[in-house]
């Protein structure tokens, strides 16, 4: 017997997933949730032996990665996951959010290394107590890659002037009720990151309140794809930039309605590791169920009629998005249909 036992502990191990070494993290700091990916199988790990901060098995397996998010960032008597966050006071007063991804094996032996991946995000912005307030449209990306180091990147949507893309309006953004149909130009660019890291814009879609998950909704693009064609998507997912145009329009029936706001879900793709450009839209059907992987930038747009002051009264960053209605060319066309 002792001998069976011996001879079963030199046999190899049956690895239920292939081991990766363990020394890769990306994080992305959002405005309103932390993202952290790690390679699938850390070690040997499996997805449901690794959790958020000791305490939730809630990691999503996506290809090449175990991903992990912390949907919550407002101050809460239980913080989520095990959560922690610090505030540092001063003319630049901050929040700090910790938290990390560790492994558990209830099982007599352990045969795996351990693995703790300890992450935190930093967030410049005033902040209320019930509610986060971070700049919507800019996020922070972290990559800790073993020997060869962290990297940081801040990934910010932005408007620009026309196609070339070469310079970026200041913000609030306006635009007046005389332009609306006008083509905008929106860019969303990653800075500091090598060029193995890809921009991949996955959904973009207006709502007529601050909140990405408003029923009222229109879509722009679908899993990387025009929702039709008044929406132009130049470059997605090549390289640290991605850019689309769409015609400006109005919500219908909500003419007093004077902000509107675009949301866009991105992610940061590793290159080297994955293969981040989508498939082509033509060879596949325009779903309308869109498959969430990335965090949401935010941009608030402020809509002006004719004559009416923006007097600085507009806060934040800002972005737009209105239908146009063409009543006056429809009533002379039915006017001219009767004579």
């Amino acid at each position: 017997m002792a001998f069976l036992g011996a001879f079963l502990m030199l046999l190899p191990v049956a690895w239920t997933c292939t081991p990766q070494k363990a020394d890769y993290v990306m994080v992305s700091c959002f405005p309103n949730a932390i993202i952290a990916n790690v390679p699938e199988c850390p070690y040997g790990w499996e997805i449901d032996q690794l959790s958020l901060g000791g305490v939730c098995y809630s990691g999503i397996h996506s290809p090449g990665y175990y991903r992990f998010i912390i949907p919550d960032l407002t101050p809460k008597n239980h913080s989520y996951c095990g959560t922690q966050s610090e505030y540092m006071p001063g003319k630049d007063p901050k929040y700090i959010f910790y938290n990390s991804i560790v492994s558990n094996d209830t099982s007599l032996t352990v045969r795996n290394q351990p693995v703790n991946y300890t992450f935190n995000c930093m967030y410049r912005a005033a902040y209320l107590v019930n509610n986060a307030v971070f700049s919507q449209r800019v996020a922070t990306v972290y990559v800790n890659n073993g020997s060869l180091g962290t990297f940081r990147s801040q990934l910010s949507m932005n408007v620009f002037t026309n196609s070339k893309f070469l310079y970026a309006k200041d913000a609030p953004y306006v635009i007046d009720t005389s332009e609306i149909g006008s083509e905008v130009f929106i860019g969303i660019e990653a800075k500091g990151l090598s060029n193995r890291f890809k921009v991949v814009i996955n959904n973009c879609w207006a709502t007529p309140t601050p909140y990405s998950t408003d029923r009222k909704r229109w879509s722009l693009i679908i899993n990387s794809c025009s929702s039709d064609n008044t929406v132009t998507i130049f470059e997605n997912a090549k390289d640290s930039r991605s850019m689309f145009k769409f015609n400006s329009f109005r919500f219908q029936r909500l003419e007093k309605v004077s902000t509107v706001w675009l949301h866009c879900e991105v992610q940061v793709c590793d290159g080297e590791r994955l293969m981040c450009q989508p498939s082509p839209c033509s060879v596949r059907s325009l779903s309308t169920e869109v498959d969430p992987s990335g965090g949401v930038l935010t941009a608030e747009f402020h809509i002006q009629g004719n004559g009416s002051s923006n007097n600085g009264h507009i806060a934040g960053t800002s972005l737009f998005i209105l239908l146009v209605v063409l009543c006056n060319a429809f009533c002379d066309l039915v006017h001219g249909s009767r004579m």
